[in-house]
């Protein structure tokens, strides 16, 4: 599979065309890729490993999902690797090599990915780009390898503001609507001091645009983990088993990522563990949490409020990185990734440049449902937000 001409981002390539004239479509002449998850009708869906490859028959339909934006002017040009199993937030795989995401090396306009833990939002960090995980169950998954059916959801990657939201009214079957002002944007301060850039470095651009598209008086500060704490009080179980010692962590939010990570492998188990136990292939319940943390956010944030965190904990991890190491960062980018992931909240990501020549992101949560409100605040922010940026990039911190 000769894949080093794209930077070994694809595992196939393909055109999957636009069956009408795409001249009047939302999407017209815009290029895209999908994850190794989704069923094109016609070819095997890999799910980021040979033995599941060579075990299962071609997809005799394409994922909704696919149709959709196809239907809209999209032209699909083939699939991605993917993390074996979509088992990992790393981007590496010892069967398929560490790609470089096509969106990054501008190989397509962008890209349809899943999200489950944070398949999404970490790559788009990485890679400097822009990545949503919309409203869990506002995009169907079918035609998708489920995960952990309860936390899967279809995101997107884009490299421009105004293509994320049209690729995000067509799956989410927005209609066009002006954009809201927020009530306010909640700077969690804890959850930036999860991150190893230095907090300034990170809030300010977003300050200081918020400043002045809408007023510095929606700029409110908050510290999330005793409120999560003493809003969900399901947590305390899981707070018990030592996460309240760990280090580089928040104890309410490490609860909420050992939750919601205990529940991801029992799905995961149910939906693939008798495939695993037959081939033996070579492999390099949060209901009253859910509840709860959605209700306390809610009532947070309100309506039209905004919630600011890292999206992950710092620059991205080298590949090969000792072990001990990768595992306090995937710790405390759990415990971020985890407030979307059990809410249900949608999220996006926002690269920030590079610090220490190395790509930075902050994320924006909304209330459930809330996407088309996120979807425009992102294309409002994202010019002011640049220029902010390119002043951050000068200081230094």
């Amino acid at each position: 599979m000769a894949r080093d001409s794209d930077y070994g981002a694809f595992m196939e390539k393909f055109l999957l065309q636009p069956s009408s004239s795409a001249d009047k479509l939302p999407l017209n002449a815009l290029t895209f890729a999908v994850k190794d998850i989704f069923d094109v009708d016609g070819y095997v869906t890999g799910f980021g490993n040979p033995d599941w490859l060579s075990t299962h028959p071609a997809a005799k339909s394409t994922a909704p999902s696919v149709l959709a934006v196809s239907s809209q002017g999209a032209t699909c040009v083939g699939k991605t690797v993917m993390d074996e199993m979509a088992y990992s937030i790393n981007g590496e795989n010892i069967h398929y090599g560490t790609p470089r995401n096509p969106l990054g090396a501008k190989l397509v306009d962008f890209a349809l990915g899943t999200d489950t833990g944070g398949s999404v939002r970490v790559p788009a960090s990485y890679c400097g780009i822009l990545g949503f995980r919309p409203s869990h169950n506002a995009i169907s998954t079918a035609g998708v390898i489920p995960m952990a059916q309860s936390f899967d959801t279809v995101g997107w990657f884009a490299r421009d503001p105004v293509i994320l939201n049209r690729v995000g009214r067509v799956l989410l079957h927005l209609p066009d609507a002006g954009p809201v002002s927020p009530t306010q944007i909640i700077i969690a301060e804890d959850c930036f001091q999860l991150s190893t850039i230095p907090i300034d470095r990170i809030t300010q651009p977003l300050v200081k645009s918020v400043e002045k598209l809408f007023g510095g008086h929606l700029v409110k500060h908050a510290v999330l983990g005793p409120y999560v704490e003493d809003k969900v009080p399901s947590l305390k179980p899981f707070m018990s088993k030592g996460n309240a010692d760990q280090e580089y962590n928040i104890p309410s939010l490490a609860a909420l990522s050992s939750a919601m990570r205990l529940l991801q492998r029992y799905e995961f188990k149910m939906n693939h563990g008798e495939w695993v136990s037959t081939v033996k292939p070579d492999l390099g319940p949060v209901i009253a949490e859910r509840t709860e943390l959605r209700a306390a956010l809610i009532a947070l944030l309100g309506d039209f409020g905004v919630l600011a965190i890292p999206t992950v904990p710092g620059p991205p991890p080298k590949l090969q990185t000792e072990a001990t190491s990768l595992e306090s960062f995937r710790a405390r980018a759990f415990s971020l990734l985890s407030i979307a992931g059990v809410s249900g909240f949608c999220q996006v990501s926002i690269p920030l440049g590079l610090y220490d020549n190395l790509p930075v992101a902050i994320s924006l949560l909304a209330k459930h449902g809330s996407d088309g409100f996120l979807l425009n605040l992102v294309e409002t922010l994202y010019d002011t937000l640049k220029q902010e940026v390119v002043i951050a990039e000068r200081r230094s911190y």
